[in-house]
């Protein structure tokens, strides 16, 4: 039996990007190693927010929480544009555009964010640690503009590794929500 092996080309990545064989060991190969991996880390978070965590419906746990069917399709909205801000500002940290994607988050998913999302109008009709869990993601996206301003300045493998632990805090806390609480 003959296995065929097939090259995918990823864009902005080539296959010398990820080979690890002997003569690619040189320290200016592992750091390029190691940031091309980093960039690629935060899609597998997106992945999983999208996919998430196996539950079936017949098997949730998580807390109902009701809502007027109006509020309801509000706050999927809401989430939905989480969702897409978090693509947006993967992307753009992919490319590079440290301060673009901070913008980006201060905007849409930072304590400046809360008015656009009507947060005042739902918060009396979610469980105190929903409302909690909620907080403190917006705070951790504004900890992450800090974090992608400071990558812009100075754009090292550790601030790559920084603006991946704050970007963590961000999804962590979108992560518990999500396991936590349903409105359907």
């Amino acid at each position: 039996m003959t296995i065929k092996r097939q090259r995918v080309q990823l864009k902005g990545f080539n296959s010398a990007d990820f080979d690890v064989s002997s003569e690619r060991r040189s320290p200016t190969a592992l750091l390029r190693m190691e940031t091309n991996f980093m960039r690629c880390a935060p899609l597998a978070v997106l992945l999983f927010l999208v996919v998430g965590n196996g539950a079936s419906q017949g098997q949730d746990a998580r807390e109902l929480v009701r809502l007027p069917e109006p509020m309801q399709e509000h706050m999927l909205g809401n989430m939905r544009d989480h969702l897409a801000t978090l693509n947006e500002i993967i992307g753009d940290i992919a490319n590079s555009k440290f301060d673009e994607a901070a913008k980006i988050s201060e905007q849409r998913l930072g304590m400046s964010s809360l008015s656009l999302h009507g947060a005042a109008h739902l918060a009396p009709y979610l469980p105190k640690p929903m409302q909690d869990i909620g907080t403190s993601m917006h705070h951790a996206a504004s900890r992450l503009v800090i974090v992608l301003q400071d990558a812009s300045i100075d754009p090292t493998a550790d601030a790559l590794r920084g603006i991946n632990r704050a970007l963590h805090e961000v999804t962590a806390a979108c992560e518990a929500c999500h396991a936590g609480y349903r409105l359907r």
